[in-house]
């Protein structure tokens, strides 16, 4: 019998199987953010989420690899996850003030109703890798990046319009992410005052009167 020539992709059921791998890898990272939120991402292993997911550890280890990649795969997962609570929302509004108004109030939502159990998963991931060099911490440090340079075009496009003033629009997204970082400790720490402080510090960066 002749060899088939026909690539594995295109082979029937093939794309089921990779849709699938791909909902199942997905699910997978999700779950290890939740428990990364909680834990630190070191809390995360092959056996832990086989355990927590009633999956065999041999099937986890064939979809990730190594330890590494899953726990660089969380990262992945918090970072799509963030995006689709506070980014892709404000997009709807126009660029410029307003969308950054909406944006810095779903970053607040996003810390005092968290998407995950432990809270923001950025700050804790950096607190915990930021002195771990490898995959992990390229990762965490590349979503870091992105988010600033993102954070700082948005208050560029406020400042073409007459707002916050004509300060460096880096140093304005570093100030406010370090505020909402203290908010979220805030927040996890049981105190609501540390969160009504970072609000008033992020109205007096944008300009706004106290609340």
């Amino acid at each position: 019998m002749a060899e088939s020539t026909t690539p594995p992709e295109l082979l029937p059921g093939t794309d089921q199987r990779l849709a699938k791998g791909a909902r199942a890898r997905a699910a997978i990272a999700r779950h290890a953010v939740e428990v990364a939120s909680v834990e630190g991402l070191t809390g995360v292993s092959i056996g832990r989420l086989a355990a927590d997911l009633g999956l065999s550890k041999s099937g986890i280890a064939t979809l990730f690899g190594t330890k590494e990649a899953l726990q660089v795969a969380a990262v992945k997962s918090a970072r799509e996850a963030f995006i689709e609570r506070v980014i892709a929302p404000s997009m709807s509004q126009p660029r410029g003030y307003d969308r950054l108004r909406v944006l810095i109030e779903l970053w607040f939502e996003h810390i005092t109703d968290p998407t995950f159990p432990g809270g923001c998963f950025r700050v804790a991931t950096i607190a915990e890798f930021d002195s771990k060099p490898g995959p992990v911490r390229d990762a965490i440090a590349e979503d870091r990046r992105d988010w600033l340079a993102f954070l700082a075009k948005e208050i560029r496009r406020a400042q073409e319009q007459g707002h916050l003033g004509e300060r460096n629009a880096d140093v304005i997204a570093f100030e406010i992410e370090a505020v909402l970082s203290a908010a979220n400790t805030a927040q996890q720490m049981g105190e609501d005052w540390g969160v009504a402080a970072a609000r008033a510090i992020v109205d007096n960066l944008m300009g706004e009167p106290a609340r």
